[in-house]
């Protein structure tokens, strides 16, 4: 997210918005965008609403859970690309 944060610029350049979306609660999205000094928006999904991420693509019914994604949309709405994060990575070290 920092990484995309940083190449905002290129983004706004080509007229198209970043938005990230998660089953995350408001608060843990403002701690976490506040943290990273993030400046676009990151929607909050929470179950069991999750209604963007099933239209998205984004929901695992199977598992009741939403993705962490990172969707570029352009001046219409309509996604440009998708980076959905890997569920289960562990962080080594």
């Amino acid at each position: 997210m920092t990484l995309y944060n940083q190449i905002l610029p290129e983004f706004q350049y080509f007229d198209v918005e970043l938005l990230g979306i998660s089953v995350d609660g408001v608060w843990s999205h403002l701690s976490f965008s506040t943290d990273r000094n993030l400046h676009f928006p990151l929607l909050s999904d929470f179950e069991p609403k999750v209604s963007v991420a099933k239209k998205y693509g984004v929901y695992r019914n199977q598992d009741g859970i939403t993705e962490r994604a990172l969707f570029v949309l352009d001046t219409n709405g309509i996604i440009r690309w998708i980076y959905v994060s890997p569920i289960g990575v562990l962080a080594l070290g």
